[in-house]
């Protein structure tokens, strides 16, 4: 079986403007269907709860609804709207701004740059979405198209 390597950033949001949250659906999404790429957690403890918690969801409840539902992102966003205690304009903008302003540690950073073959200098990203999507490119290239 093929398995995906989940190509929407943490830094994009859907239609209620919660960055991370489409990534999140379609990572447990494609874990539930057992093709999620090795390496990649369906909901982990980073970024994924960060989002259950910022906007006050319970974490079985959005892995039991999208495995149950195989809900669109749409459809996902309606169930959202229902459950989360905390969609209020300063909770998300409190969330997003945390998920943008989150630093990987020097180890982390330097190792995804590494890999990328980039210079750990003053233009290098430091931010974790901007890692983050090294990171998958990286393992997008090797799965997918390098050979």
């Amino acid at each position: 079986m093929n398995t995906i390597v989940p190509l929407i950033s943490s830094g994009v949001a859907g239609p209620l403007g919660v960055i991370h949250l489409p990534r999140l659906w379609l990572k447990v999404s494609l874990e539930a269907r057992g093709k999620l790429a090795a390496g990649y957690p369906g909901a982990g403890q980073g970024y994924d709860q960060m989002v259950i918690d910022g906007i006050g969801l319970q974490r079985d409840a959005v892995i039991k609804f999208i495995k149950e539902s195989r809900p669109t992102y749409p459809q996902f966003e309606a169930w959202v709207k229902k459950n989360a205690t905390k969609l209020d304009k300063g909770s998300v903008d409190k969330l997003n701004a945390a998920i943008r302003g989150y630093i990987h540690d020097d180890a982390t950073r330097k190792s995804v740059l590494g890999a990328n073959g980039i210079a750990d200098d003053a233009t290098a990203p430091k931010d974790a979405v901007n890692l983050n999507n090294l990171d998958d490119w990286k393992e997008f290239h090797e799965a997918v198209l390098k050979n």
